[in-house]
């Protein structure tokens, strides 16, 4: 055990540190983006708060087809974006990149079921009550749902770390990068072993964490 340490010790620190900065990083950007979308979604459909037909039609069909391209092809794909983007296309900083692109429609999806699953009649109270579509969508749909935005929060989190392992495999860095590189390629059992111990133990973290905060929220 003190031979693996020795070895692979500061290698598992900083694979772990850079699943944790890519998961966590990526899934703020997607949530920055993927929560007005999803709130699009939503309040676009017909009946709703501002029936779009054609515009819920148009980011319908956007979400599905970005949802549609499997994540190892979307990370390929978008290579000459990222390389442009950040200037390279392997290393932690870019991967961050495609698992924003492909975490972004999973979000806004999530988010688009939260707000459906708001009764009808507290969004009917406050337009009774004289509120603007951006006042229902800020001070009711919103908070209303914000329990339920949180487990889809650590749901999206927990989806990334599994897209950061699958980045290990262009460059990506993180311990997917690491299991595929010294534990795959090497042979090297024990090493795959204790990355696939580590990542379980992060996700846990990350589902018992959010599902605790979604608890305490909707208590409040």
């Amino acid at each position: 055990m003190g031979a693996f340490l020795e070895n692979y010790g500061a290698m598992l620190v900083q694979g772990t540190w850079d699943t944790l900065y890519m998961s966590f990083l990526s899934a703020l950007f997607a949530y920055l983006m993927g929560l007005p979308l999803g709130v699009a979604l939503a309040v676009t459909e017909p009946h709703h708060i501002l029936p779009r037909p054609h515009v819920n039609r148009i980011l319908n069909t956007v979400v599905n087809i970005v949802r549609s391209v499997p994540f190892i092809i979307l990370l390929i794909a978008v290579i000459p974006f990222t390389r442009w983007l950040v200037g390279t296309s392997i290393g932690v900083t870019a991967s961050i990149v495609p698992l924003v692109i492909g975490a972004v429609p999973f979000v806004a999806r999530l988010v688009e079921s939260s707000m459906k699953e708001l009764r009808k009649g507290i969004i009917e109270a406050a337009t009774a009550m004289g509120a603007s579509p951006f006042q229902i969508i800020y001070k009711v749909m919103i908070p209303e749902t914000m329990p339920s935005l949180v487990l889809g929060a650590s749901i999206t989190t927990i989806t990334l770390i599994g897209y950061s392992a699958m980045a290990g495999a262009v460059g990506g860095g993180g311990l997917g990068d690491l299991a595929i590189r010294y534990g795959y390629y090497r042979y090297d059992t024990t090493l795959m072993m204790v990355t696939i111990v580590l990542l379980v133990l992060i996700v846990q973290g990350v589902q018992l964490a959010g599902t605790r905060l979604s608890k305490k929220i909707n208590r409040q």
